[in-house]
């Protein structure tokens, strides 16, 4: 009677099934591919929605964004581009293509992201009458361990801040963590952008905004235990709504030059 216990017969049927194992992992991540991107883009959009204040619990989101149009704006210019598909653009592989982004030095990293993407995508809501209600401005920057991705919303006036969100972080949890915290991200709405001189004037401080903390009405408390995080949020915010990112776009939409 032959023995099939030999080592060789072990190993032939041990890289038998490894083989049979990765064919069947590899197909399956090929053929769940499009619905895991499709899920990324919805909770994307829904994250967009989130710091709107547009988005409602148990409602299709893809029905609800049907509201919110995606245009490109050139930073360069401050102008709204037809040079590339708003749908197709990746903004963060745009940012790490040396043919559609810049490095940018130390001083003006304010924000720590290395390279500045040439072009950005907002998202706008329309009132009834086809005038903007809403704008959506992504932002990201560096914390204390990670680079946080999300979205800061302005009323119309493009002073006001609607609501702030982040949908992709790695702080630590109940410390830099706390940006997703709702308490938080409820003293955002209502705080005012700009100072009188077109300067930024949105801050994230360090403690409390109390009732003699002057101009309250541009700052945020900062995330108690996480200085870091909380100076990265800052930072972020002075460099996207500045003269770097969105400010000369900002500008030109106030004025009707976009």
């Amino acid at each position: 009677m032959a023995n099939n216990d030999t080592i060789k017969k072990t190993v032939i049927v041990t890289l038998a099934l490894c083989i049979v194992c990765s064919i069947i992992v590899s197909a399956a991540s090929v053929a769940l591919k499009p619905m895991q991107e499709a899920n990324k883009q919805l909770d994307y959009n829904r994250n967009i929605l989130m710091a709107a204040g547009l988005y409602k619990e148990g409602e299709s989101v893809a029905k609800q964004f049907e509201q919110v149009e995606s245009r490109i704006v050139d930073l360069r210019t401050g102008k709204y581009s037809s040079d590339l598909d708003g749908q197709a653009y990746d903004q963060r592989k745009a940012a790490k293509d040396p043919k559609l982004s810049v490095a940018l030095n130390k001083k003006e990293d304010i924000a720590g992201i290395k390279r500045e993407e040439f072009y950005a995508q907002v998202f706008l809501v329309n009132d009834a009458k086809g005038n903007l209600d809403k704008i959506i401005l992504p932002i990201r920057g560096y914390g204390l361990w990670s680079t946080l991705y999300g979205f800061l919303a302005l009323e119309k006036d493009l002073q006001t801040v609607v609501g702030i969100g982040y949908y992709e972080h790695g702080e630590t949890p109940g410390l830099g963590g706390e940006v997703d915290n709702p308490n938080w991200k409820a003293l955002w709405p209502g705080k005012q952008v700009f100072a009188a001189d077109g300067s930024v004037a949105l801050e994230v401080i360090k403690g409390q905004v109390g009732p003699n903390t002057p101009r309250a009405e541009s700052k945020i408390d900062g995330l108690s235990g996480a200085t870091l995080t909380t100076n990265g949020v800052d930072n972020m915010i002075k460099f996207w709504l500045g003269e770097q990112g969105y400010g000369s776009f900002i500008t030109n939409l106030k004025a009707g030059e976009a």
